[in-house]
């Protein structure tokens, strides 16, 4: 006989434990059904949280190796590579015990294994201790994303490496080409030239970062330049082959071909979603090239199941639009007025150096849409506190409507601004104008003046520049 549930999650990264937390916060029997053997999802476990563990790593040797700048006399700096994915491990290790702690304070029972649809509200799980099947009143969908790897390419795990295989690996390669120039190759680009490693950072499209407003890429592209990453644009990879002393990769830029001998290869071109053999099938859920098909509160057209998170179409793959989906969706199971989930208000952060962070429409999108706009930028280098970090790269930019001043998108890179990008989705959510921030008092000294400073340059009365 099959257990019964009000809600049962497939899932249990950041869409799917923070659906359950809130489905039980408001009343309703939850289960999640999880594969692996701990909870967190790719984000926790092999994607956000590790990588950040590495960046700030990465960020604190950058900072002894500049020492005597800053008044202080140190040895030489040198990586311990066993200790630093140590520490990694246990910021992880950490989370997963929260996590299973809130599940238990909220009563939400973990079911390992594998669950495959069975129709509208019935799930077969398949785990260590055999088959279990569990029916729901209403189901979630929260199965997540997985690496795309380059036809006829696979990784080993030593010199072909995804997200996932890069994190395990026993020592600093002295060589690393990096296969695709989005969030992902950036950060490792970042990671491992700190390091240390010799980075080539390869894009088919124009620029890295594409999905970035240009400026930003072109900032980030003088950066990494300026720090040693070698970057191609405009490249496609031709072959990718293992050999003795590592990996053979030769790329085409119009006429000019290249071959480089390198240790490691990261292949970072992209994410598919996990939704092969959970058998949408037995149900009407709609898909579009494996994604699938909801409405505004996360709906599909099974009435009673819902899915939130990298399985999505047309909706960013990022850990917290999952848990705002997941806690919509749930909304919308209790009967709860939540607001749906605006894609053009989901905060986009990149955790390299320097880093970059955005929300909603890009220059080109807004005058594209027909927006006349009127845009406002300021410097890092003209920002006390920035100068006191010693990090001056990088900029501050607002594209506003431009009769009213409305902000409709925010574009930033320089230090810290994966926190600052958090004011301007809150003014972007409560449809705020550039005016409304020029005359929020913002403390001095702080990074968070740049945005005030910005939001002056719209109307031409910038103080500081």
């Amino acid at each position: 006989m099959a257990d019964e549930f009000d809600l049962v999650i497939l899932g249990s990264g950041p869409g799917g434990y923070v659906a359950a937390i809130r489905a039980a916060q408001w009343g309703l029997r939850t289960a999640v059904v999880e594969k692996d053997d701990r909870l967190g999802g790719t984000c926790l476990n092999v994607g956000c949280i590790p990588t950040k563990a590495l960046l700030f790593n990465a960020e604190i040797y950058d900072y002894v190796k500049r020492a005597k700048e800053f008044g202080i006399e140190c040895g030489e700096a040198k990586i311990q590579w066993e200790t630093v994915r140590a520490r990694q491990d246990q910021v992880v290790r950490k989370h997963n015990k929260g996590l299973e702690f809130l599940f238990r304070k909220h009563k939400i029972e973990t079911i390992r294994g594998f669950g495959k649809l069975q129709g509208s509200r019935s799930l077969r799980v398949e785990g260590p201790e055999g088959g279990r099947d569990v029916r729901a009143s209403n189901l979630i969908l929260a199965t997540g994303s997985e690496a795309r790897m380059l036809p006829g390419l696979e990784a080993d795990g030593e010199r072909i490496l995804t997200n996932r295989e890069i994190l395990a690996i026993s020592s600093v390669p002295e060589s690393l080409l990096i296969i695709g120039a989005g969030a992902v190759g950036v950060e490792f680009a970042s990671i491992f030239r700190r390091f240390g490693s010799g980075v080539v950072l390869v894009e088919m499209l124009p620029r890295i970062l594409p999905l970035a407003d240009e400026e930003i890429s072109q900032e980030l592209e003088r950066s990494f330049k300026k720090q040693g990453i070698r970057v191609l644009t405009n490249t496609r990879v031709e072959k990718v082959a293992k050999k003795d002393s590592g990996v053979e990769v030769v790329v085409t830029q119009g006429d000019s071909r290249q071959t480089f001998q390198v240790q490691k290869t990261l292949v970072a071109v992209g994410r598919k979603p996990n939704t092969e053999g959970i058998g949408l099938e037995t149900t009407r859920v709609e898909t579009e090239r494996g994604f699938i098909k909801t409405d505004s509160h996360m709906q599909t057209a099974e009435p009673g199941i819902y899915a939130i998170g990298d399985i999505v179409a047309g909706m960013p793959q990022l850990a917290h639009a999952a848990s705002m989906e997941g806690i919509v969706a749930v909304g919308k199971i209790c009967g709860k007025n939540v607001p749906p989930v605006n894609r053009h208000r989901v905060p986009d952060c990149v955790y390299c150096e320097p880093q970059a962070a955005s929300v909603g429409l890009t220059e080109a999108q807004a005058k594209g849409m027909g927006h006349p706009v009127r845009v406002g930028k300021f410097s890092f280098r003209a920002n006390s506190k920035a100068s006191i970090l010693g990090a001056e790269e990088g900029f501050v930019k607002l594209v506003c409507e431009e009769k009213h001043g409305e902000i409709l998108g925010a574009h930033l890179i320089g230090p810290s601004v994966t926190e600052m990008i958090a004011e301007l989705a809150l003014a972007m959510r409560l449809e705020v104008t550039a005016e409304d921030i020029m005359y929020t008092i913002h403390a001095h000294p702080t990074l968070t003046e740049a945005v005030c400073d910005a939001a002056n340059s719209v109307y031409s009365l910038t103080i500081n520049a």
